[in-house]
Order: C-alpha cells, then structure tokens, then sequence
C-alpha cells in the first residue's frame, strides 16, 4: 500500500531565510571564487531543485524500501524507480553543483551546496548516495596526479560513474587503523599494487546504477608501519580502464556480501572482497603514501552530509505530522472535556500535541540554522584564503552537525510519530520508514561517542580551546545586548554558555588529571557526549536568537503570508532557548559529581 499523501515536505522558505535573509550570501554571489554564481540563478535553482527533489528523486522511495535487493555472482541490479531517479538526477544537470568550476562546475558557495543537497538528501537518501562519484572525482582531482586525472576524474564526471569510500574492515570497525587490507607493489615507479583483504559496510558499493565504480581503497603497503600513519589511498575500478580511455575487464575486487539493514533498503551496503579470486590492482593516489589525510577529505564531508541527512528528515517528518495535526479531529478541548456535547477539536488544539510539534519545529529550525551557519563559514574559507580562524572553525562545527543532528533527529522522528498515533506505526505513512533509515546516521562515518571525542581532543584541546574561545566571544556579544523582546531568551543564553564552559572545564580538569592517573581519561569520555550536546544546543541558541532578531525586523513591513513565518521564528527561538538549554545545567552537574566507580564495576555484574 502505498503512502496516503506525498512522502517528502520541504521547507524552503526557511532555506531561502537562512541564505538570503540571515547570512545574505547574495552579498559574495559574483565575486572571487563565486564569480559565476548570482542571486537570480541562486534562487532559480533552489526552486527548481526544490521540484525535481519532491518529485522525480522522491518517486522512488518506497519502492527502495519494498524491493529486496540480491547479490548474484557478485552484481546487484537495482529497482527500476531507484534507477530512473538517480538517471534523472544526472540528466538534469545537478552533478555540476558540487564539481570544481574547471571541470565543468557552476561555482556555487558551499551554503548553496548544501541547501540544494539538503533538498535531494532528504527525498531519497539512498538514491543520492548513489550519485556521490563527483565526490570522490573532486578528491582525486585534487589528490591525483594528471594521468589520474585522466584514467579517472573525467571519465567519472562525463560518465557518471559511481564512487565508494573503502575504510571499515570487519574485524576493525571504527578502528581504522587496525586494518589489515594489504597493497603490494607490483611497479612502485608508476604507483601499480595488487590488493588484498576485505572491507565492510561499503555504500554504494555494487550495482548498475553507472558503467563503472571507483572505488577509493585505504591499505597497508608492504613494510608501513602500524596505525592509521602506516596507510595508502587507492584508485581501485570495479573495470579496469585501457590506455586509450576504454573500459578495460573486470578488476579483481568483488561483492560477496549485502548487509540486510534496518532501513535505507535500497543502499547497497557491501562486503567488499579484494584480490581473492584474480589480481585486484589499484593506483596510489598522487603517489605519496599519505592515505588517511586523503581519505578525511572525503570523510569530513560525508560528516557533513550525514547530518544534513537527519535534518531534512527530521523536517519532512515534522511537516507529516504539523499536516495531520491540523487535518485529524479528536476530542474536545481540554477546559471543556467534561461537557459531552462539546465540539470535537483538531488535534493541533490539544497541548500535548502543541508541544510535540513545537520540540520538532525548534529542533529542525535551529539544526538547520546551525547547518547553513558552517556552510557560510566554508564560504569564509574560499573567501578568505589566508584566515586559517575560517578553517578552524569550520572544523569545530562540524561534530556538533554530525553528531548532534543525527541523534536529535532519530530522537525527534518519534515524536513525528507519536502525533499521529497508531496511524504513524502503519506503513500508511512514511514516518516509520524515516525512523528506520534515519538511526543509521547516528552510526555512519563514526559513531556520536567518536565525534564527541574528536570534538573535545582535535577541535578543542590540540587548538587549545581558541577557536572555541571566538566563538563562545560572539555568544557572549549576544547575550550583553538586543531587542528588549528577546531579553529572557538572551539570559537563558548566558546561563546555558556559563554551565557549558563550567562542563567543559571539569573535562579539562580530568584531561589534566590523566597525566599521572590514565583513568581520568576515563572520566572525561563518560561526559564527552553531554558536552557535545550542550556546545551544539547552545550554539543553535545563539542562532536561533540572530534570527528572531532578524524577524522581528522584517515584521512591520512582512505581507499577510510572511508574519507568521517570522512570528513562528522568534516562537521557536523562544521555545528553544526555554526547553532545550537548560539541559546544560544538568550536564554540567553530573559532569563535576562524576567519580569514575561506572568503570571499576565489574563485567559480570551488567
């Protein structure tokens, strides 16, 4: 059966404010790197994106979900739906958004990218991971040498051939450093290796969606030492390429596997066999053995990605549910529910349902905002070159993006769920299939307890806290001064960033400790996940704040259709800053109570 309305709800107005009328990206369209990009185009693609997302990349949704997919002798034909959008992804052109302007691209800024990626992302998830080859081109063209450029950049990009990301092995997991996969030189001048091992959990890694698929391989060289140091990047092709351009036969590198998942259903997720049954030869990318740095080209944005995920999710579940809400009649009022003769209500009236639906419209508002505010700020990279506080930055956001949005969203979809009561636990509506295709993000390209452990270790203390300092200086401006309107929200703000700072300094207080007794370290990670939570809530605080202020200005001149936008933005800022950061307080409080006795328990007695 299929879905009784539309599957995918958009929110492009909110988009559009956050680009246009918060970070006024308009203001840089035209200019240095952005020459070729204008506002008109901008908003033209939005739009038309926008279309094609809800209806041709959305058609096949559920059909991805309901049709198995099979592994015979190693190929996986794909559902016809799944196939048609992912073509029509191509044929429209939208591979051009995220390719480097001298390989055919438009130059769009990064906020622009990811608002038309957030769109298509949202409407079919497995799909869209389909088409990230351009991805994988765009590392391999600044990675690779310039016959790489040639063997594989653009054919990919002409072609539209498929690109994987090779790092999880099975007995590895998130270790990647502990992989075993093995290159042998077979003609180390020209970077040739034969590869042997298996990877698992490989999206995107068989099919017929594309000619061919470029798989980029993390190994050992014969002789590197241990450890993600010791580690390559390879060019592996499904087929081989010929001298001349040609497909060459196939390359020794196989699926022997497809995981049965939870959700995402139409995602080949692979086990990926190198090198069992015929040689699987691979190219060192750039010849230099310098792999993992490589491969975090690819990863960070993956990151990024998967939040981004999670909140269109989130978002076209929280539309389900504001759209049934306001549809489905239920009961009376509660100040007249002993009169029997009462008239029976929407359920949008009863204040439990009232509360659901703002937790969801907050959450997916402020992680939005928190997403398009990292994408300006990698506009500020390209813009500015020689700041490296861009840089910084941009790397300090990007867990709380990641991992704060992928476990918010999956907790959120839920609550998409419960609006509708029973009729969410049905397959009637596409809430349930969200719910399974969204808790993958929680896990893809490391866990929340890795980003949080990479937040407090690589973004704060190798940086030594300085780009958290800036950050939490802007904050700061905010809370001294505003609208008189927003005076409450401005002293929540300044109570949730001092109980943040008072945690983040407990976890600096174990850090330090750890250097005579190892096992603060383990105090300090039983909290890691709590402080990630309360950096990104009060963050999304702060610029949920910069747009009620941004609302409250363009009221008095708004028509009829935009008061209730911006009224419905200084809500959520409100509702946010009253619900959500006082969480920070109780973080901070079971941080500094921590005595460490959770990891003296013995095994047995779980």
């Amino acid at each position: 059966m299929g879905f009784v309305m539309g599957h995918y709800k958009t929110n492009l107005r909110d988009i559009k404010f956050n680009l246009f009328e918060v970070y006024n990206t308009q203001e840089y369209m035209g200019v240095g790197p952005f020459a070729d990009m204008d506002d008109d185009t901008a908003r033209h693609m939005l739009d038309e994106i926008d279309r094609f997302a809800k209806d041709e990349f959305a058609a096949s949704f559920e059909e991805g979900d309901r049709v198995p997919l099979e592994l015979v002798d190693g190929e996986v034909k794909l559902p016809e739906g799944l196939v048609n959008s992912i073509k029509a992804y191509y044929e429209q052109g939208w591979d051009t958004i995220t390719r480097p302007p001298a390989l055919g691209g438009v130059g769009a800024p990064n906020s622009l990218r990811w608002a038309i990626q957030e769109l298509v992302v949202g409407a079919n998830p497995a799909a869209f991971f389909y088409v990230v080859g351009t991805l994988m081109a765009n590392v391999l063209y600044e990675e690779g040498n310039e016959k790489q450029t040639e063997w594989f950049v653009k054919p990919m990009l002409d072609n539209a051939w498929g690109g994987t990301m090779v790092l999880t092995e099975p007995d590895a997991g998130s270790d990647v450093g502990a992989g075993t996969t093995k290159a042998i030189p077979v003609d180390e001048e020209q970077g040739v290796y034969h590869i042997e091992g298996v990877k698992r959990f490989i999206t995107s890694g068989e099919g017929d969606y594309a000619d061919n698929i470029i798989h980029l391989v993390l190994a050992r060289p014969e002789g590197a030492q241990p450890g993600t140091k010791g580690l390559s990047m390879f060019i592996v092709p499904k087929y081989l390429v010929n001298e001349d351009g040609t497909m060459g036969e196939r390359n020794g590198v196989v699926a022997t596997r497809i995981e049965d998942k939870m959700g995402i259903k139409a995602s080949t997720t692979c086990e990926l066999t190198f090198g069992a049954d015929k040689p699987c030869v691979g190219y060192l990318v750039g010849m230099t053995h310098d792999g993992i740095r490589q491969m975090f080209k690819v990863i960070e944005h993956a990151r990024m990605l998967i939040g981004t995920k999670a909140i269109a999710t989130l978002s076209s579940g929280y539309l389900h549910a504001l759209e049934y809400a306001n549809e489905r009649v239920q009961g009376a009022d509660l100040t007249q529910m002993t009169d029997k003769t009462a008239p029976r209500v929407k359920i949008i009236r009863h204040p439990d349902v009232r509360r659901m639906l703002m937790m969801q419209k907050a959450h997916a508002e402020g992680m939005r905002a928190l997403l398009y505010y990292t994408g300006w700020v990698q506009d500020q990279v390209k813009l500015h070159p020689d700041e490296k506080h861009w840089v910084k930055l941009d790397d300090l956001l990007l867990p709380l993006v990641k991992g704060y949005s992928s476990e918010k969203a999956y907790e959120l979809l839920a609550v998409s769920l419960q609006v509708f009561g029973g009729s969410g636990f049905t397959k009637d509506y596409p809430i349930e299939q969200y719910i399974r295709d969204t808790k993958i993000d929680t896990l893809y390209e490391g866990t929340t307890a890795i980003q949080a452990l990479d937040l407090f270790f690589r973004k704060i203390a190798r940086d030594q806290g300085q780009t958290l300092t800036s950050l939490a200086g802007q904050i700061l401006e905010m809370v001294k001064g505003g609208p008189e309107e927003l005076a409450v929200e401005r002293e929540l703000l300044g109570k949730a960033l001092d109980d943040t700072q008072g945690h983040l300094g407990v976890m600096v207080g174990h850090l330090m400790m750890a250097q005579q007794e190892p096992t603060g370290l383990y105090k300090l990670a039983l909290h890691a996940n709590t402080l990630l939570e309360s950096m990104a809530e009060v963050t999304i605080g702060w610029l949920m704040l910069r747009h009620a202020e941004v609302a409250l200005e363009a009221l008095p001149e708004a028509d009829k259709r935009d008061v209730a936008f911006y009224e419905g933005k200084i809500a959520s800022a409100r509702f946010f800053t009253r619900h959500a950061l006082p969480k920070t307080k109780v973080r901070r409080e079971a941080a500094e109570q921590e005595d460490g006795t959770l990891m003296d328990m013995a095994d047995e007695a779980f």
